[in-house]
């Protein structure tokens, strides 16, 4: 119900004067029914002003309360709600609404200046800094539709019409009266310029914010800290930025943490990123892409899942044509301290890059590899991240750390390590090694491929990591498939196992976090394009539906490459193909687990003891590391690959059991 203002009374207006207020037209200030005028004290009344009720109290921290009121402070065109406070306003607060139980005090200017859109629809020119991958920011942006603005350039009509789309929804967001929401906390603030602020955020020393929207909700608020300097930017709910940090042109998607300095310009960050110290140009970060120090600059590239080591570094151009080059890490993919990318380069899913690489390599079909320095060449060791424990842990931990509370969630996350999109990947990769093999001998001490070189042994350990990881995948879709299922006979089996839908087949994308096929990517695209998808819900919707739908989706992709992979016929899988198929997969669940324990087992080895036990001998040096290290039998990560073997081993020999009564 809309609230309801009264003139002031003669008397009103007298007491108001008494207690050192003043207004250019009393007659366009309007008050509440409820308000208390006594705590209305110097005040300058300019344009169209209404105030609410007053009567609550703000605790302070330490425990000082304050009775909500207006004090020393100048309003123009400023619409106050209910039991707010706002006091010692330096300079002025212009053409606002301000919701109901808000605190304002000590802050410079808070104003909107002329017609904005706060910072709606502002292009950022990621990966590109010379421009042409340009991503439109809006509230509603998600990692995917950053995606195809900025990496499906080559499809035109769809750029042209997501432009349009976003155009329309920056439009209708845009105004001169900015809002600031309700429960809000903004204290001790410079400059405060054409910002849209949402409920329950809290903006506590911020120094000077200019041109954006403040996506706080009451589910997952908004915390702007110290110091803090923004220029045409959009902050999404539950982000903290704080502690000096310095953003301009970027776009802080749900959950992130941004703080200790960072400097970033021209970035977009998706959801649960954290950027500590260093800074970023540039720069596409899919979800979780994760950076602390201050010596590490990402910059001109496209990461999701990553952690940056220190002192981490890339270029974007070769001295030449300027900065107009450009690199992506896949998902998952790390760089260890004091790495160097010279870009263009890509880098596959949940690989390892150690050292100087400036040979441009392409390894996006060999996932799981390490890049490693030697003799400023590039050695690719394939697949050999499978059997790392941090690999297994980073993958367990991604989804505990998920700290978005928000119910709207823009990004769609897939957590999975082993999907379509790895699986095809190793399969692609499994071709490129078997096919290098045979060009050059297996006997070859070193093979060539994308600028990096596999050493024989490499190679063949890589291929037979591969097929184990691929057994593992193809084999847990086929046992999800058929749990708690009891099948009669061999025809029972191939009705299980005929997918549900046919959408699924061929290849698939990680649109920066969702893990969908191709198709339905292609289709939602044409859609966009035809324009029957006309408006950013509609586009996150589509985007929401790839997601859920993942595991119908990968079942029907799954049982296409078991039948191809293991040389079977849909109309003529038998119990015993399947006993087969769990039995590979029992092998690989278990040899992979067994080598990510011995992994493991090296963080406990003597040479990890060096440094604990300081003016000890080796007995209380062992001691010391087991007091703050624990014993490895009893750690948490060693302990849970402990019980996945068991489990695993239990659940397919499960399955074995029920299906061996119908083997002929």
């Amino acid at each position: 119900m809309e609230k309801i203002y009264r003139e002031l009374s003669s008397d009103g207006i007298a007491m108001l004067q008494s207690q050192g207020c003043q207004a250019q037209q009393w007659e366009q200030v309007m008050v509440s029914e409820g308000i208390d005028l006594s705590q209305v004290v110097n005040v300058a009344f300019s344009g169209y002003v209404r105030l609410g009720s007053l009567g609550g109290y703000f605790e302070l921290p330490g425990g000082l309360c304050r009775p909500s009121g207006v004090r020393n402070a100048t309003l123009h065109n400023v619409e106050v709600g209910d039991n707010c406070l706002i006091e010692n306003i330096r300079g002025y607060i212009a053409n606002y609404r301000i919701g109901h139980d808000t605190r304002i005090s000590n802050i410079g200017i808070l104003a909107v200046d002329g017609h904005c859109s706060f910072g709606n629809g502002i292009d950022i020119s990621v990966l590109n800094e010379t421009g042409g991958r340009e991503v439109m920011m809006h509230d509603c942006l998600s990692a995917h539709q950053a995606y195809f603005m900025a990496l499906y350039r080559h499809r035109p009509q769809l750029i042209q019409n997501m432009r349009k789309i976003i155009g329309r929804y920056a439009e209708q967001v845009s105004g001169t009266v900015g809002n600031v929401g309700a429960n809000v906390v903004i204290a001790d603030c410079g400059e405060l310029l054409n910002l849209r602020i949402g409920d329950y955020c809290s903006i506590v020393g911020a120094g000077k914010l200019v041109n954006g929207s403040i996506n706080s909700v009451r589910e997952a608020p908004v915390t702007i800290g110290r110091n803090v300097i923004c220029e045409d930017f959009i902050i999404s709910s539950g982000s903290t930025v704080t502690d000096g940090a310095m953003l301009s042109r970027c776009f802080v998607g749900q959950a992130c943490i941004i703080g200790h300095g960072y400097s970033a310009s021209e970035s977009l960050f998706f959801g649960n990123c954290q950027e500590e110290n260093g800074e970023a140009c540039a720069v596409f970060a899919g979800p979780f892409t994760v950076t602390h120090h201050k010596s590490t600059l990402l910059i001109a590239s496209q990461f999701s899942f990553m952690n940056a080591g220190s002192g981490s570094n890339q270029s974007n151009h070769m001295y030449k044509l300027g900065p107009i080059h450009q690199g992506a890490m896949e998902r998952g993919a790390k760089t260890s301290s004091n790495s160097y990318i010279l870009w263009p380069a890509r880098i596959g899913a949940f690989s390892l890059v150690m050292g100087r690489h400036t040979d441009h390599p392409d390894t996006s079909d060999l996932p799981f590899s390490y890049l490693i320095e030697h003799e400023n060449m590039t050695y690719l060791y394939p697949a050999i991240n499978l059997r790392s424990v941090g690999t297994i842990r980073d993958a367990r931990k991604w989804p505990m750390r998920d700290r978005r509370t928000d119910p709207h969630r823009l990004d769609q996350i897939n957590y999975n390590l082993l999907s379509p999109y790895t699986i095809q990947k190793m399969i692609n990769g499994c071709r490129i090694l078997k096919n290098l093999q045979r060009l050059a001998g297996e006997t070859s001490v070193v093979y060539s491929y994308q600028s990096t070189r596999i050493k024989n042994s490499s190679l063949v350990r890589g291929l037979e990591l591969y097929d184990m990881a691929i057994n593992k995948f193809l084999g847990n879709s086929i046992i999800k498939r058929l749990e708690g299922f009891v099948p009669k006979c061999d025809e029972d089996i191939r009705k299980r196992l005929k997918p549900d839908t046919n959408v699924g087949m061929g290849d698939w994308c990680d649109l920066s976090g969702l893990i969908a096929p191709k198709s339905e990517v292609l289709r939602l695209i044409d859609d966009i394009e035809q324009e029957r998808v006309t408006t950013v819900d509609e586009i996150h919707d589509r985007f929401a539906e790839m997601h859920s739908r993942y595991y119908y989706y990968e079942w029907t992709w799954a049982f296409d490459k078991i039948l191809w992979y293991y040389g079977l016929e849909p109309g003529k899988i038998t119990a015993a193909d399947v006993i087969d198929i769990v039995e590979r997969w029992k092998r690989a669940v278990v040899g992979i687990d067994h080598l990510v324990y011995n992994d493991a087992k090296k963080e406990f080895s003597l040479s990890s003891m060096t440094g604990f036990g300081v003016d000890g001998d080796r007995t209380q040096q062992i001691e010391d590391f087991e007091q703050v290290r624990g014993v490895f039998e009893r750690d948490p990560s060693v302990q849970s690959i402990l019980d996945h073997i068991k489990d695993k081993t239990a659940l397919g020999d499960g399955l074995i059991a029920s299906l061996k009564p119908i083997v002929h």
